[in-house]
């Protein structure tokens, strides 16, 4: 099977912006708007993002940001495209993404995601995170899982 590569890249790359794309109109079609909290490609470009994609033979598969707080990182925008589901892309990024929290010197890491979202959340549970209440400029929704995991 050919290797696959996890690498800091700029989300303004056409085919890594078709992708957040993709995860945009995913998450749309599961939530409501005010329920999806989605970084922007501006967003995803700032100083304090870290943004990763999963690529084989050229192709980028997937992507998840660390977007760096004060003591603590948040993974956002996780994703991996269905036709890729099954190689474990969605491990290998949350394991690179804390490894660059830790290489930023942050000792936790957090994250919001949905309920329905069951695959994401035993991903995160699988990965070492716990559930916690609303963090940052977050607001409780019963549609919203807030997670933590120390570094």
């Amino acid at each position: 099977m050919t290797p696959v590569t996890i690498a800091l890249e700029s989300p303004r790359r056409p085919d890594v912006a078709a992708l957040v794309a993709e995860l945009d109109a995913y998450l749309e079609a599961l939530y409501p708007p005010e329920d999806n909290h989605l970084l922007s490609i501006d967003a995803l470009s700032e100083p304090d993002v870290r943004f990763f994609v999963a690529r084989r033979r050229g192709e980028a598969l997937g992507c998840g940001a660390l977007r760096i707080d004060a003591g603590w990182g948040e993974v956002k925008r996780m994703f991996v495209r269905p036709a890729a589901r099954g190689l474990k892309l969605g491990r290998f990024l949350l394991a690179r993404i804390a490894e660059e929290a830790r290489r930023e010197g942050l000792g936790l890491l957090r994250l919001e995601t949905g309920t329905l979202q069951p695959e994401a959340i035993g991903l995160y549970r699988s990965a070492g995170f716990v559930e916690r209440g609303p963090f940052g400029t977050y607001e409780d929704s019963a549609i919203s899982v807030f997670m933590e995991k120390a570094l």
